[in-house]
């Protein structure tokens, strides 16, 4: 097994962390607090910018515009992203619209990838995935109440969706529903592609998490589906293939999450240890020099360090044999990632004492924002419970 980087992967690396050291992180104070769609035309230029450099769409193969990259250097190109709250949305791989871009690649029609992945991928459209509902469990996902029932050449669409993310400024939503009730469980729904002007898309609320609603791309939004009647032509691959297309869209998709963790907890890491070092706590003593902050910067070092080789092993087994070999490399990485990433970000808001709990430094939008990363594509009890299974197995 070999871990060594190409040197053209180095390279790209190295261009992307400049880009987001020299372009966005400056901007992040300017931003702070200001509503998405007022930093918006700044951040749109930025995205010009990025294209000009040959660096859009890391994610997606040439020949549909991309940079091509496989999921190992993708994950690692996923960590310099996430030095910025901005670096995924100013390259065009921002959740939700990443994962709808290879699910429209892999199942989408000709038509469908010519009206809705063509815009997505040149970044003149938002799309948003609409499958979590408020009355079940986001843990149990082929349990849903959303009902798509075949009427003629349409099908009608009802139920009630929440965590919608992006639906706010979304042109359309892939929305998962029930389309065969008496089939197995794994095969009753179906996904749909919804354009979000269709009567009966009714946008109820962006949700209010920690204390911000958000807006457009920052914003995750309640959705009611009434009588939303969509074409045939608008199914996503076959019906009943809704629950196959989920797995092949969140498998890969959470090595994106694990390693923009990972990029999180670096540049966290980097502002607790510049913040140890800097800060007097009397006239001739650092913040440094005390055993509890010493403990947390190695402790962080090793568990960032870990948590990346995780991941990176997990990426590259992937790229070996598929995301069905490595799930269970990929639940693995899952909580644990996830849980490395909070614990970073709270010893580095302590370090910073009351500085770290305020919007002067980009400590709080992480812990805001990241918390949900130990919930959102399935909570740290269902993967332990994977792992824990798998390895039970060669004891019974």
């Amino acid at each position: 097994m070999d871990f060594s980087i190409p040197a053209a992967t180095i390279e790209l690396l190295q261009r992307v962390r400049e880009f987001i050291q020299v372009e966005l992180i400056p901007l992040e104070r300017e931003f702070s607090g200001r509503p998405f769609l007022e930093i918006l035309p700044e951040l749109m230029a930025k995205r010009e910018l990025v294209k000009q450099l040959g660096l859009w769409l890391p994610q997606i193969p040439r020949e549909y515009g991309g940079v091509g990259l496989g999921f190992l250097d993708y994950a690692m190109v996923c960590e310099q992203l996430a030095r910025s709250p901005y670096g995924n949305f100013v390259f065009n791989a921002q959740a939700p619209d990443a994962g709808n871009m290879e699910i429209l690649i892999e199942f989408g029609s000709e038509e469908q990838q010519r009206r809705w992945l063509r815009p997505l991928l040149d970044g003149k459209i938002r799309s948003c995935f609409s499958m979590t509902e408020p009355d079940r469990p986001g843990s149990n996902p082929v349990w849903m109440d959303t009902t798509a029932v075949r009427d003629g050449d349409s099908y009608v669409i009802n139920g009630l969706k929440w965590f919608t993310s992006s639906a706010d400024g979304a042109a359309f939503a892939v929305v998962m529903a029930v389309t065969n009730p008496s089939a197995p469980p794994h095969e009753r729904a179906s996904q749909l592609i919804v354009p979000t002007d269709t009567p009966g898309f009714n946008l109820l609320r962006n949700i209010s998490c920690m204390g911000h609603a958000g807006e457009d791309w920052e914003s995750h939004a309640e959705i009611r589906y009434e009588d939303c009647r969509v074409p045939i032509e608008n199914l996503l691959g076959e019906e009943g293939a809704g629950f196959r297309i989920a797995q092949a869209r969140l498998g890969p998709g959470r090595i994106h999450h694990c390693m923009r963790w990972i990029g999180i907890s670096e540049r966290c890491f980097e502002l607790m240890c510049q913040r140890a070092a800097e800060r007097n706590i009397s006239e001739n003593d650092k913040l440094a020099s005390k055993q509890t902050i010493q403990n947390w910067i190695a402790d962080s070092r090793a568990e960032i360090d870990a948590a990346r080789l995780l991941v990176l092993h997990a990426a590259w087994k992937i790229d070996r044999d598929g995301a069905k070999q490595a799930r269970v490399e990929i639940s693995t990485i899952k909580f644990f990632v996830a849980e490395v990433m909070m614990k970073v970000i709270d010893r580095a808001i302590q370090v910073h004492g009351a500085l770290g709990i305020t919007d002067d430094t980009i400590l709080a939008t992480y812990y805001r924002n990241e918390r949900a990363a130990r919930i959102y594509d399935g909570p740290d009890e269902v993967h332990r419970s994977v792992v824990a299974r798998h390895i039970l197995k060669n004891y019974q």
